[in-house]
């Protein structure tokens, strides 16, 4: 019975690690929207730079796995080169050596000030960043109950034959603890949350000092694993990036398992109680690691490209997707559902290429690819013509009601599609062109202004695209939030523009009008793309018919002496 209660005590404890890790992690990258990216490629080409920004992302996601996935994305996408992408990943395993470190002192006292502090915030407070700073530190107050749980499942069991004979074994084999380390890791795929574990473990005298080690290395070389597992799809130079972290990260981890079990170095951290000596061990390991790795991150890059080479360069039209309408499946609704589904999703792809390149547009005038981005709608007004045939081709007697309401649904956003299309074509293209005729010249806080909406616009493009595939109400109900996020921080950006008017600042008159309408076109252009969430809120009853207020005498509104 003392066995089972452990069992289900450490399988709880540990599920809200992971919860509560994931928390702080959704909680920050909400509070700072879509700024990751350009604060990563911001700092490429200078690897020290690079590194010391994937400390402070690793700090801020919780996540060293969720950092070298948004290195390998960028590496893959062309925004940062091989050498910048692996020197942010070995900056974001020290940074999540830092975070174990913080996370390991005995900090219990807090729990019930974070719980109180961020349960106002998350609660009471309308404001988006703060409520995402609640949200933070319930995370964090949570991480610390887990692991408070964690001790106290472990603790009935020490005296028994089964951990004893478990910890007793890991201790004599070293080449087994490493192994179940990297397993862990896997499976929990975090390597905070793992090392934190084993470091409870420790602490509470269930494992011994030599054998966390062991265990804590081999998590190491599972967290190498993850990013490789996770972008397994990803772009040849994405991969690369996590192929060499594995090699310096699982080779590392290996020299560093025989000289702490095959020499007295574990000795060295005998000054620390012993779950510090784990932790000790892991921040040594990622600091040596990082010095040693980061002046020949360049060196990995040619080998590595003869491994995993790129594609072959078809040019730029030869991924054009054909329609997804099948006509041999019209009688069958739910085939002929999901066919309407995937050409909606073709058309959010085309609008999302036509899109990206605006702020660059801006920047460097092109003619012949502004003259693509217009041919590219054509193929939208194409899409939606054909979606609008397709939709009216099916039997409506073979439809149940839930059918015929995604039909509807998934229409009437490839309308909202078609208008995004039109606001880039003809709106933003429009105002591309005459900056580039006028040689139109933005303030350096107004282009700063425009390029952070551009970017919040491309992040919730790919919410709003994952919203229509899954239907999640969660995420629907994110997305929303967003489209409001944007619509505020437009506000602010034309406040702030005003004032640079009033303050007389030259260059802000000269591009009054297009700083003004590229601000509006964008907006418009989230609020289309944002459309395709209201239909799922509706029908889970998450949205209001109206603002209006119906009770006028309820509002203090109706009159009326008695």
């Amino acid at each position: 019975m003392p066995v089972i209660n452990f069992i289900i005590g450490l399988g709880g404890a540990t599920m809200l690690l992971l919860f509560a890790v994931r928390m702080v992690g959704t909680g920050i990258e909400r509070a700072m929207g879509p700024s990751f990216r350009r604060m990563i490629t911001a700092r490429e080409g200078r690897r020290v730079s690079m590194a010391v920004m994937g400390v402070l992302l690793a700090v801020i996601l919780q996540s060293a796995t969720a950092t070298a996935l948004l290195a390998t994305g960028f590496a893959a996408s062309g925004l940062i080169s091989f050498a910048g992408g692996l020197a942010l990943v070995l900056g974001a395993d020290f940074g999540s050596a830092l975070v174990i470190q913080i996370l390991s002192f005995r900090l219990e006292w807090l729990i019930p000030l974070l719980l109180a502090v961020g349960g106002y915030l998350f609660l009471k407070v309308e404001k988006r960043t703060l409520r995402q700073v609640g949200r933070i530190f319930i995370g964090i107050a949570l991480i610390l109950l887990a692991l408070r749980l964690i001790g106290e499942a472990v603790h009935p069991i020490r005296e028994s034959a089964f951990l004893p004979a478990i910890s007793g074994y890991l201790a004599r084999d070293f080449v087994t603890a490493f192994i179940v380390g990297a397993a862990i890791t896997f499976l929990m795929h975090s390597s905070v949350a793992a090392i934190l574990l084993v470091v409870t473990l420790v602490s509470v005298g269930a494992l011994p000092a030599a054998a966390g080690a062991s265990v804590v290395l081999g998590a190491n070389l599972g967290s190498a694993t993850l990013p490789i597992w996770l972008g397994r799809g990803m772009a040849p130079a994405g991969r690369r990036i996590a192929l060499a972290n594995l090699a310096l990260r699982g080779l590392g981890a290996v020299v560093a398992l025989l000289v702490i079990n095959l020499t007295p170095a574990l000795s060295l951290f005998d000054i620390f109680p012993e779950a510090q000596r784990v932790v000790s061990v892991h921040l040594t390991f990622n600091i040596l690691l990082l010095a040693l790795a980061l002046p020949a991150v360049g060196l990995l890059e040619r080998p590595l490209k003869a491994l995993v080479p790129d594609l072959p360069d078809k040019g730029t039209d030869a991924f054009r997707p054909a329609s997804a309408l099948d006509r041999k499946v019209i009688d069958n609704p739910s085939l002929a559902i999901a066919s309407l589904t995937r050409e909606v999703l073709r058309m959010s792809q085309i609008v999302e290429v036509m899109a990206r390149p605006v702020m660059e547009l801006y920047e460097n005038y092109d003619p012949e690819r502004i003259k693509a981005i217009r041919e590219m709608d054509r193929e939208v007004n194409a899409a939606l013509s054909g979606i609008r045939r397709y939709a009216a081709s099916i039997p409506r007697e073979a439809l149940s009601k839930e059918e015929s309401r995604r039909i509807r649904a998934l229409t009437e956003y490839a309308i909202n599609l078609e208008s995004a299309g039109d606001i880039i074509s003809k709106r933003l293209m429009s105002l591309a062109e005459e900056k580039g005729r006028k040689r139109l010249r933005l303030s350096a806080e107004g282009w700063s202004e425009l390029r952070a909406l551009h970017e919040r616009l491309m992040h919730n493009m790919g919410l709003a695209f994952n919203v229509l595939v899954s239907g999640d109400l969660d995420c629907a109900r994110l997305l929303i939030e967003e489209k409001a996020e944007m619509a505020r921080r437009e506000r602010k950006s034309r406040k702030k523009h005003l004032n640079r008017l009033r303050q007389g600042l030259e260059q802000s008159f000269e591009s009054s009008d297009l700083h003004l309408e590229t601000l509006r076109w964008l907006k418009d252009l989230n609020s289309q793309i944002s459309a395709v969430a209201y239909p799922i809120l509706y029908q889970h009853g998450q949205l209001l018919e109206t603002r209006l207020v119906h009770d006028m005498d309820k509002a203090g509104m109706g009159g009326g002496a008695g």
